[in-house]
């Protein structure tokens, strides 16, 4: 699959006055709540072409990226429950994997708006991640449990009971490794498919012994991996974005511009920005990631938990109100 060429990063000290003075694009959606937290979860597709929303209303919508009609989007029916997170498959560009809070995962041809798989009977799902070259996903419930789920198979391939409250899920980009943060503010590190420790220590015994990135002073909530693998953002209840390198795992730098805990982490298509989200405070919270340095506060109407970049160019999607908000979005096609 083709990848459209990304446009040359712009310089921070131009970035941060021009962002504020851009309009966003909304995608006016009649038929839901207005409710501020209704957007649950946001994803681009592969291509930056399209973007998935699922909200708590049970309303699952693919919009196209240039035309912020509601008439021009598809909606894909059939979850009887809030939709708490949705993911394109990365190397196919109109598959699309949602999961609800009753326990159904469900893999979507976009195109011709039909279901590929169904799994079902996986507890309060509420956490999604697609492996680097689209395989398998891995899905987690709010019992800590992680489960594999294969496109094609009705049945988990297999499920793996993790010893800590679990939140999110985050692959490496070889698909060796996935990142889980967890409610004691730390970062596991475990080897795929095994879900066993990545690295451990020599000198200790037992649980002690896993090593585990320990940034965080209440639950870690997120992670994001730079797309250029230069670092892991982390984010926590305790309103901090964390930056480590991914060599050593050491902490480089921290952000502590956000005003409440963070839900959500997304970094620019280069790596230079990254963007958190909460539920709480004035707006988007843009940083310099090579420097941490807080380069702009982009206002909002309500705060935006869910933020999402586009995978090629500076297009910032985010919720507003109850809607889907792009700055950066072209407008052609309305």
């Amino acid at each position: 699959m083709a990848r459209l060429t990304p446009r040359t990063s712009v310089a921070p000290e131009r970035f941060k006055v021009l962002l504020p003075t851009l309009k966003p694009t909304i995608y006016h959606d009649p038929g839901v709540s207005k409710a501020s937290t209704n957007i649950r979860t946001i994803a681009w597709n592969p291509l930056g072409t399209y973007i998935a929303t699922g909200c708590l209303d049970k309303t699952l919508r693919v919009w196209n990226a240039d035309k912020p009609n509601v008439r021009q989007t598809t909606e894909l029916k059939g979850h009887t429950a809030s939709i708490e997170k949705v993911a394109f498959n990365p190397v196919k560009e109109l598959e699309l994997c949602s999961v609800s809070s009753d326990g159904v995962v469900r893999f979507w041809d976009v195109k011709n708006k039909t279901v590929l798989n169904e799994v079902k009977g996986l507890g309060e799902t509420f956490t999604l991640a697609w492996s680097p070259h689209g395989e398998c996903v891995v899905v987690g419930n709010k019992d800590d449990k992680l489960f594999v789920i294969s496109p094609t198979q009705s049945t988990p391939v297999s499920s793996h009971q993790q010893p800590v409250q679990t939140n999110n899920i985050t692959f490496c980009w070889s698909g060796q490794r996935i990142f889980t943060t967890t409610g004691e503010g730390k970062t596991r590190v475990l080897s795929f498919p095994s879900f066993e420790p990545a690295y451990q220590f020599d000198y200790k015994e037992g649980a002690d012994a896993e090593f585990m990135l320990t940034g965080h002073t209440s639950s870690c909530m997120v992670a994001e991996l730079h797309p250029f693998n230069r670092y892991l953002a982390t984010g926590g209840t305790d309103s901090l974005i964390a930056l480590w390198e991914t060599t050593e795992w050491n902490c480089v730098r921290t952000a502590t511009k956000m005003t409440g805990p963070v839900r959500n982490l997304s970094f620019s298509w280069d790596g230079l920005y990254i963007v958190g989200g909460s539920d709480e405070g004035p707006g988007l919270e843009v940083i310099n990631s090579e420097t941490g340095e807080h380069l702009c506060t982009y206002k909002t109407t309500t705060p935006p938990p869910v933020v999402a970049w586009a995978p090629n160019r500076y297009a910032l999607a985010y919720t507003d109100s109850g809607s889907l908000r792009v700055i950066g979005a072209s407008t052609g096609g309305k």
